[in-house]
């Protein structure tokens, strides 16, 4: 493992010195045949580093001295104890890298048990998906990318338009996006599919409607008057005003940029950028009624509890059953915002024959409102 905060001298001794940083490599060696990506090698790298640099600070040795033994449990209780201003999700995920090294450990007999059951783990709340919020966003967002930015130096509408609409009916993830190839487009006319290389190199196929391959097709065909020549199999499906791969940093901004031509950049909640097509993908074909297995499927997600949190906001089942409630059959046969004709003037009249009845009417205290003992009772 080389990391600029984990650095190793070589100078391991008797002792068992430098065994901690040759178990952490002995982990990454056995995971090889799972080809993880390079996002999720340099996730699972800074999860380590983070908790040995700090393992070594509470031992008073350099990360290269550290040795399995050292690794007692009040020893790694006290370095996460090191990283509580982190998030909950951070150190969730730190804990849960820790956790699979141990577990290794453990199914290789170089240790006897694996200490992190003694080692508390936040508790990581569920989050929403993170959809576009608005009836009219997609469509606000489809017509300002199929007519080009006003502002872009080189407008492409046809690649801007091609890439919303894959991200928005694929439902894929930016980097699933920027690695699709020509090639990855297959099947007979009517028929076809994407093929997706997903996280852990994970492949799956999503359908591709005539719509979209249309809209793809006629990309295809700007690409080739902007860039004359044949396009090999293996080139990247979409490419950047100079004709090089598309990038990270150019989609977003595109994206971005879409957005606010759009008018809908405040409907996309903090911390989704590209992404939020993608939770406005599944949460629609929830929403629709496609079932957990269905959306798991297109996700390209590992676990069906992933994918449950998109069911769990949006199926129509389950709005159906909370349809159900008594409440809602009793505000049918209740007309709550019409009044039969002389209703305000009865409820007036009576409230000031009321009144002039009572030579000492109540007084409401000051600061008091009616409305706070219903709160005060909720």
């Amino acid at each position: 493992m080389s990391t600029p905060d984990v650095g190793r001298s070589g100078g391991a001794g008797d002792d068992g010195g430098g065994e901690l940083l040759e178990a952490i490599d002995e982990f990454f060696l056995a995971r090889m045949p799972r080809k993880h990506s390079e996002h999720t090698l340099a996730a699972y790298r800074r999860d380590f580093d983070a908790i040995v640099v700090r393992l070594a600070e509470v031992k008073g040795c350099r990360p290269d001295e550290l040795a399995l033994a050292d690794l007692e449990v009040k020893v790694l209780r006290r370095a996460f104890a090191g990283i509580s201003h982190q998030s909950a999700a951070t150190i969730a995920r730190t804990w849960s890298t820790w956790n699979q090294l141990f577990s290794f450990l453990v199914s290789e007999q170089t240790i006897a048990g694996n200490p992190m059951a003694a080692v508390e783990k936040p508790r990581v709340p569920k989050s929403r998906p993170k959809a576009i919020s608005g009836d009219d966003s997609v469509e606000r967002l489809l017509r300002v990318a199929a007519t080009g930015r006003q502002g872009a130096r080189d407008p492409w509408p046809e690649r801007d338009f091609a890439v919303i609409i894959t991200l928005l009916t694929c439902g894929l993830r930016l980097s699933e996006l920027l690695g699709l190839t020509i090639r990855s487009i297959d099947g007979p006319p009517g028929d076809r599919v994407i093929g997706v290389r997903g996280k852990g190199n994970k492949e799956r196929t999503v359908p591709l409607e005539p719509e979209v391959e249309a809209i793809i097709g006629r990309y295809t065909e700007s690409r080739l008057t902007r860039f004359p020549g044949r396009i090999a199999a293996d080139a990247a499906l979409f490419v950047a005003n100079d004709g090089e791969p598309l990038r990270r940093g150019a989609l977003q901004y595109m994206v971005e940029q879409l957005y606010r031509e759009a008018g809908i950049r405040t409907r996309v909640p903090a911390g989704a950028l590209v992404h939020a097509l993608r939770h406005t993908f599944a949460t629609s074909l929830a929403r629709n009624g496609a079932s957990g297995t269905e959306l798991q499927r297109l996700l390209g997600h590992e676990s069906l509890a992933t994918t449950q949190r998109y069911v769990d906001a949006s199926a129509r089942e389950v709005r159906a059953a909370a349809r159900s409630n008594e409440a809602y059959l009793a505000l049918r046969t209740i007309d709550v915002e019409q009044r039969r004709p002389g209703d305000d003037a009865a409820a007036h009249s009576t409230a000031t024959d009321e009144t002039a009845a009572d030579p000492n009417p109540p007084v409401e205290p000051a600061g008091h409102h009616a409305a706070d003992d219903g709160a005060a009772a909720d």
